[in-house]
């Protein structure tokens, strides 16, 4: 059972997995507020300046005969509008998992006094995806990549890790 949940708990701490689940949280939950700011505050601040009456902006809709609906530029601005802010806050909460992660990574490193410096341990690395491997690996499990040599950890200076 304890093999089982360790499991799971790596699965879940995979940067693919966190960034997914985050952005359709995030995207889903923000998504209300930004068509209403794009609808409530964007789109009467440009009819404002275009001295329009009408709900819509003028010139931004063609007309189309025998519809009811026209193209409507202004609608498909407002969507690209949406869509910007949406990833550019998705984006910057990605960031900041990733810099937590990294952050966590350092702090269980491994730090050993070796010849009076500290040195931390580094997971081997295959050399064609440059995925880390298990230590005494002779195959890569990301790319089944033969190893020259079972893999080894190296010692590397707290400086440069």
């Amino acid at each position: 059972m304890k093999g089982f949940l360790q499991e799971f708990r790596d699965f879940i701490n995979r940067g693919n997995v966190m960034d997914m689940a985050v952005g359709v949280i995030i995207g889903a939950a923000f998504t209300a507020v930004v068509t209403s700011l794009t609808n409530d505050i964007i789109k009467p601040f440009i009819t404002l300046i275009t001295g329009s009456s009408e709900a819509g902006v003028p010139g931004l809709t063609i007309p189309v005969p025998g519809t009811e609906n026209g193209i409507d530029f202004s609608a498909f601005i407002s969507a690209i509008i949406n869509f910007l802010i949406i990833a550019f806050v998705v984006f910057l909460l990605i960031k900041g998992i990733n810099s937590m992660q990294e952050i966590g990574a350092k702090v269980s490193a491994k730090v050993v006094h070796h010849d009076g410096q500290e040195m931390v341990e580094k997971a081997p690395v295959c050399p064609y995806c440059l995925e880390e491997v298990n230590v005494g690996a002779t195959r890569c499990h990301h790319c089944a990549g033969e190893l020259p040599a079972p893999a080894e950890a190296t010692m590397v200076p707290v400086s440069e890790a």
